[in-house]
């Protein structure tokens, strides 16, 4: 039996996968943002500009945009600070909760996302997209689904 502080090693074929999986996955997201800068766009700030884009009337609770961006407070609240110098959101004082505040997409944010849009949709087809099959699409959407649910069951732990 192994002792309890023993880790399971990988063998070749997990480490094959996993090291293509990190390889890939991070050249992808280095291209994507590559992609976005004629706009003067990055990866993140294109995510919390589509989050907000999304959202009715354009605005969500800084927790909650921090959540579905998969950022820390902390670095949301330093994306929004060079959003802002940028004009592309404010920030406003959540009425009820006098320590929330709300993320609100400008019309400034608005057209930097709609400009965006059509090239890094392009760069996700032809980067990510159009090297997959039906069957591969669907493969990776549940294989990424149960790795999500596990991390997100695991967070609450």
């Amino acid at each position: 039996m192994a002792d309890a502080t023993t880790p399971k090693w990988l063998n070749p074929s997990e480490m094959k996968a996993w090291r293509r999986y990190i390889v890939a996955s991070r050249r992808l997201l280095e291209a994507l943002d590559s992609d976005l800068e004629p706009h003067d766009v990055s990866m993140a700030d294109y995510e919390i500009l589509a989050q907000l884009s999304d959202a009715p009337d354009r605005r969500m609770r800084m927790s909650e945009l921090a959540d579905v961006a998969m950022l820390s407070r902390s670095r949301l609240s330093h994306r929004m600070k060079v959003m802002e110098k940028a004009g592309w959101v404010k920030r406003e004082a959540c009425p009820i909760d006098k320590r929330g505040y709300f993320a609100v997409m400008t019309p400034k944010g608005w057209k930097a996302i709609v400009a965006a849009a059509p090239d890094h949709v392009e760069s996700v087809r032809s980067r990510f997209v159009d090297h997959l099959t039906k069957a591969d699409q669907i493969a990776l959407a549940e294989i990424f689904e149960r790795v999500g649910n596990e991390l997100r069951n695991s967070d609450l732990d």
